[in-house]
């Protein structure tokens, strides 16, 4: 019980001064947090290999377990808040001091030593056993501060609203790997026993958890959010990351203002690109357009703040039905597309479900909120998107031509049908 309290006690007071230096970087410059940094390296190193404690779950290090997976969690928050140009400078310089330290021991080795009066001579075995593992140590910190930036980047796209599950994962999974790592250099170099590989697998997870929590508490309450300008890099960190806030602001532009949707550009695009890969891999692909039932008298009766509103809520539903299988797009007014990889059949289950889903949908208290949907499925016929389009429009129309709410997948009317229809529809308001 003893050494858990003071293993949690070590990682609150490194985080807690850790996190200091870097709020004061503006006031005393980031080298100061770089620096205490590397300085911590060789200490965690040398309780790694040598300093363990009796835990439950097994033997723990508070050099692996407390010291390295806190440093871990420092060159994320240097990654979050700065950028992959910054979280670089210090694991480049411990990769090039140590390999420094290794070349100046050999030089060493040459010198004749001359004994003090005490009788004390130098362990040189010390220092090679130390030099190696803190060489091994930092080639694993490097390989894991690319894995962690690149998986902290990835569940960007899955947990951006979830930033304790996206930093814990991160963490953990990492540490796992690191854990593996240098566990089998310390069996080999050390002589650690298995006990120690699970211990401290263990310890790490719980030091996951707990610099999880201590890093989101702080980016949250002390950590103002802002974008800054990306710096270009010419190393693997240029090849393998890239800044979320940078790419959030790319992905800005090809969005629709009001309701975050893929705008009209981008389904042209997109959609050009989605058919000529459907054509050639022979897969499946879906267009639906929707429009939103009455619109215009939507905005009439209630003023276009509300129709905002409306449309907000029609973007939120369609993004949550679709899901990640397929793209959202707002081309237009209160018109939006869907496309989707999945047969017509399945394209048309789909429209349905967006039907119903907008029905259920918050605003229907205030008035009845609904949308038709026109249903086009790339085929012999349907080869490009402008004729994809055409096919679901025509079919969008002869859903509001026979009452609107529904959802055609079927041949569009002829012109015909659709003066008979129209003469038969009700005479309401546009949209």
């Amino acid at each position: 019980m003893l050494n858990s309290f003071l293993l949690l006690a070590e990682a609150v007071l490194y985080f807690g001064v850790m996190v200091s230096l870097f709020r004061l970087r503006s006031r005393i410059g980031l080298g100061v947090f770089v620096c205490a940094l590397g300085v911590m390296h060789f200490l965690e190193t040398y309780l790694a290999s040598v300093f363990y404690v009796a835990l439950p779950f097994g033997m723990v290090s508070p050099g692996s377990a407390v010291l390295f997976s806190g440093k871990l969690v420092m060159l994320l928050l240097l990654y979050i808040k700065e950028d992959a140009a910054t979280v670089r400078q210090p694991i480049y310089g411990l990769l090039l001091g140590n390999a420094l330290m290794i070349g100046l021991v050999l030089i060493l080795r040459l010198h004749e030593i001359a004994p003090l009066p005490s009788g004390k001579a130098p362990d040189i075995g010390f220092i090679d056993q130390m030099g190696w593992l803190m060489v091994w140590g930092t080639t694993l910190l490097f390989i894991d501060a690319i894995l962690i930036i690149l998986l902290y980047e990835k569940l960007g796209r899955y947990l951006r609203k979830a930033l304790f599950a996206r930093v814990l994962i991160s963490v953990a999974c990492v540490l796992t790997f690191d854990q593996a790592g240098f566990f089998t250099a310390l069996h080999f170099v050390a002589g650690a026993p298995i006990a120690v590989f699970f211990g401290g697998w263990f310890a790490k997870m719980g030091a996951a958890l707990t610099y999880s929590l201590m890093l989101v508490a702080y980016l949250r309450w002390f950590e103002a959010r802002q974008v800054a300008v990306p710096r270009g890099l010419s190393d693997i960190f240029d090849t393998l990351t890239y800044r979320e806030r940078y790419e959030a602001l790319i992905e800005q532009v090809g969005r629709d203002g009001l309701t975050g949707l893929l705008h009209r550009g981008s389904f042209e695009t997109d959609g050009e690109t989605a058919v000529a890969v459907s054509l050639r891999m022979a897969k499946p692909l879906s267009l639906l357009i929707i429009d939103v039932d009455h619109f215009k008298s939507i905005n009439d009766r209630f003023g276009h703040a509300e129709g905002d509103k409306v449309l907000k809520t029609i973007a939120a539903v369609l993004t949550e039905v679709v899901g990640v299988e397929g793209q959202v797009f707002r081309i237009g007014g209160e018109e939006f597309a869907i496309l989707c990889a999945r047969s017509h059949p399945v394209a048309r289950l789909l429209g349905e479900s967006v039907r119903h889903a907008v029905k259920a949908s918050a605003h229907t208290r205030k008035f009845d909120l609904t949308v038709s949907a026109g249903v086009s499925t790339v085929s012999d016929s349907t080869q490009r998107l402008a004729d994809l389009f055409a096919l679901a429009d025509q079919r969008l129309y002869k859903a509001k031509l026979t009452g609107r709410d529904r959802v055609i997948g079927e041949p569009a009317a002829s012109n015909a049908d659709r003066l008979d229809a129209w003469s038969r529809s009700e005479q309401g308001a546009g949209g």
